[in-house]
């Protein structure tokens, strides 16, 4: 099992960046794929970015070619940098855990840090 903690986020100018970082406690680190989702108030909370075991990556669209994820197994840290923010990303970004391979589905996650907060304005 893993325990994700997230840290980095902030209020940030739209077109500013920001990196969230995910520290994943955790013996098999390596064997999790490890997702970012978001919840904005009154909203569900949706994928954004996941990495799987293997490094292999998804995003959902509205944040391809401004978002990156990535990971550090050797820190056991998951990474999502975010350029080029609009308002519209403001949200609670949520780090979680599951086994090996990405889904878009928050039910099939099995492990959730606390969430950090983005705020961007306009």
């Amino acid at each position: 099992q893993v325990q994700p903690v997230e840290s980095g986020g902030g209020l940030v100018q739209a077109g500013g960046s920001l990196r969230l970082s995910c520290a994943a406690s955790g013996r098999t680190f390596g064997n999790y794929a490890m997702g970012w989702f978001r919840q904005a108030p009154g909203e569900e909370r949706a994928f954004v970015a996941g990495i799987d075991w293997t490094g292999g990556t998804a995003y959902t669209d509205s944040v391809k070619g401004r978002f990156t994820i990535s990971r550090d197994n050797a820190k056991n840290t998951v990474y999502l940098h975010m350029n080029s923010l609009k308002p519209e990303d403001t949200a609670v970004y949520y780090c979680a855990a599951r086994d090996l391979f990405i889904t878009r589905t928050k039910e099939d996650y099995d492990y959730w840090g606390q969430g950090t907060q983005v705020t961007v304005s306009s």
